[in-house]
């Protein structure tokens, strides 16, 4: 069984209906990391209920196969079949990820409407809100508390980790990121 999956997701907005159109998870299992990535197709998307602002900061017409402008294959994936995939990759592990609860409510709503029952772990795991607290543990003497609102930047840093600005708002960039930032606090042998 997977231990922890770290998780992220692009989407097509922030909204109740909002679709993930990019879905990155890396499985932890015995301390070994499995990289899993799925583009979705866009037939399934809905983008006439898109976001504008919500594609542009995930690069939506930049990345996705069959909306950028070159001759690469446009291969992506139905979105059911990704989903059953998920559902087999997470079942009973902890989903950890930059606001967690955001990717497992677009993932589970969407599963449920495909008549799959998600089954990872119910207690989710924020890494944003993990560093924070591990960050003032560690600087109970001289420095100031930090307080919400907190920036996933400015966490990185404090906690030695860069991003690339290729590898930001990309799924799977986004999932080995919150990798990262858990390693940082709980150790890479968790």
């Amino acid at each position: 069984m997977t231990d922890i999956c770290f998780v992220d997701t692009e989407t097509t907005s922030l909204r109740h209906d909002r679709r993930a159109w990019d879905i990155g998870i890396i499985a932890r299992t015995g301390g070994r990391d499995v990289e899993h990535y799925w583009l979705i197709e866009a037939g399934d998307l809905d983008l006439g209920n898109a976001d504008l602002m919500s594609l542009k900061i995930g690069r939506f017409h930049e990345r996705h196969p069959q909306y950028k402008l070159d001759d690469e294959p446009k291969l992506c994936e139905d979105e059911g079949d990704a989903l059953r995939a998920i559902e087999a990759i997470t079942r009973g592990a902890h989903l950890a990820g930059a606001v967690v609860s955001f990717d497992a409510d677009v993932l589970g709503q969407r599963m449920r409407a495909h008549g799959i029952c998600p089954s990872w772990h119910y207690h989710l795991i924020d890494v944003e809100a993990l560093a924070v607290g591990y960050l003032n543990g560690k600087w109970t003497m001289g420095r100031e508390a930090l307080k919400p609102p907190w920036k996933s930047d400015s966490l990185s840093a404090d906690l030695g980790i860069k991003v690339s600005d290729e590898d930001r708002h990309t799924a799977l960039g986004d999932a080995r990121w919150a990798r990262d930032i858990y390693d940082a606090v709980m150790g890479a042998a968790s």
